[in-house]
């Protein structure tokens, strides 16, 4: 049985990041969504809700789970018995990125990566992005789960007025 992780922020989920789950539970056996909870990044949503809302947008997926991790991913990924790190690649740089991540991991952590080609339709969604153009008042519900814009316009609504 091969185990994976997908692990990353998720502030907010997006449909980019679903794809690739869904993609990859065709790949592996079972997929360990893994919502980094403390991180130097400044997060939207607390851990909790990262990881309720990403469960929520994988309800229909038998094979993959999601949870909350601290530390370091490779140790994570050993203490799940998973062999396996699944990152995706958006754009020309996040070759670069991963590939120095990829190269660490194996050397410290003896786990290696598999990037994934996003999808044409997602190669530029990012959580950032969504954040930053839903702040601005654009419709982003088609890069998103459903469920998702609601608490991402709630949450933008209370950053405005403070």
């Amino acid at each position: 049985m091969v185990k994976a992780i997908y692990p990353g922020t998720f502030d907010p989920v997006t449909n980019g990041h679903v794809d690739m789950v869904e993609r990859a539970a065709n790949m592996f056996d079972e997929v360990i969504v893994a919502v980094v909870q403390q991180t130097s990044k400044k997060l939207m949503f607390s851990g909790t809700e990262r990881v309720e809302m990403f469960a929520e947008a994988l309800k229909d997926v038998a094979n993959a789970r999601v949870t909350g991790y601290e530390g370091l991913t490779v140790n994570f990924a050993k203490e799940q018995g998973a062999g396996v790190i699944v990152r995706g690649l958006r754009i020309g740089s996040d070759f670069d990125y991963e590939r120095e991540m990829a190269l660490m991991n194996r050397d410290i952590g003896d786990v290696e990566t598999a990037c994934l080609l996003s999808s044409l339709e997602y190669q530029y969604v990012s959580s950032s992005r969504v954040k930053e153009i839903a702040a601005l008042g654009a419709d982003v519900s088609r890069l998103i789960p459903d469920h998702v814009l609601a608490p991402l316009l709630h949450k933008l609504k209370g950053a405005g007025s403070q």
